[in-house]
């Protein structure tokens, strides 16, 4: 690269950075809640990207909380130990012999992962579950899913006491239920429901789909909860973007300002939402 090109580079970085500033400003102090996920948590680099921007984040005073799941990861612990799954209705049954499977890899392979790549940009990140400090109190969804629950009261408390000394919550979809039952929560649900807790200013879910689409397939850069409801009711939001939009709306309804379903696999997919005007995937939000 010519040194002039170079130079041009530099100043489009600068010009950015410059740009960044009013919503640097805006989101200053502000509570994030990220469900992470998809393709991102399987890829090293895009696992060191997502950790360097989550580290950006705080670095500029947002609070970031991280939500992740794991499936991928069960399931191939699930193999390698010969423990067969049942599903109901495409939801796994979730016996005894699982639920310690899925607890032992999301609390401890997939968390630890994550705070470590977050440790190693610079930032200080603790990993904990659902089950710590009464976070996540759950009530079993379905006699037939087995171990799978409902958060039904959450005591954010000690995410507070950790984003106050500037520390990143890296928390794993578990919960106790009230007769020290161990539960496996949706990664998506958790995060919806944490959020929902903390009044959070932004719930962001990283998926692998680049936002709410339309009837014709494009995507739908802002939305409302009606608009939501509509496009369900008439078929366009179908299959795996219902649990989304469906956690979406209930963050929403319980205290969230705005939620994003956004590409996890596009670089700096969170920076791009949060610090640009144009933003990333689709904005739910009610009308003003």
């Amino acid at each position: 690269m010519r040194p002039r090109d170079m130079n041009r580079d530099w100043i489009a970085t600068a010009r950015t950075l410059s740009q960044a500033l009013p919503n640097m400003q805006r989101y200053d102090g502000a509570t994030v809640v990220i469900k992470f996920g998809g393709h991102a948590m399987v890829d090293d680099d895009a696992m060191d990207g997502f950790a360097r921007d989550v580290v950006l984040m705080r670095q500029v005073g947002v609070n970031p909380i991280v939500v992740h799941g794991g499936g991928p990861m069960i399931n191939d612990m699930l193999a390698r130990l010969d423990i067969k799954s049942e599903f109901v209705n495409g939801k796994r049954v979730t016996d005894a012999a699982t639920v310690e499977v899925v607890e032992a890899v999301l609390s401890g392979r997939v968390n630890k992962r994550i705070v470590q790549a977050i440790n190693r940009q610079g930032g200080r990140a603790v990993g904990l579950s659902g089950k710590d400090s009464n976070l996540m109190i759950c009530e079993q969804t379905d006699p037939a899913l087995g171990f799978v629950g409902s958060p039904v009261a959450l005591d954010p408390s000690i995410l507070r006491t950790l984003t106050d000394a500037e520390n990143i919550p890296v928390i794993a979809p578990i919960g106790a239920g009230r007769d020290g039952e161990t539960f496996n929560v949706n990664g998506d649900t958790a995060a919806g429901a944490i959020a929902a807790s903390l009044a959070a200013d932004r719930l962001l879910l990283l998926t692998d789909v680049e936002g709410v689409k339309d009837s014709q397939g494009r995507i739908l850069t802002e939305i409302t909860p009606e608009q939501i409801r509509a496009l369900t009711a008439d078929g366009t939001i179908a299959g795996g973007m219902i649990p989304k939009t469906e956690t979406a709306l209930t963050a929403i309804e319980g205290g969230v300002r705005a939620v994003v379903i956004l590409d996890g696999r596009a670089p700096n997919a969170c920076l791009l939402e949060l610090f640009t005007d144009h933003g990333a995937g689709s904005l739910i939000r009610p009308v003003r």
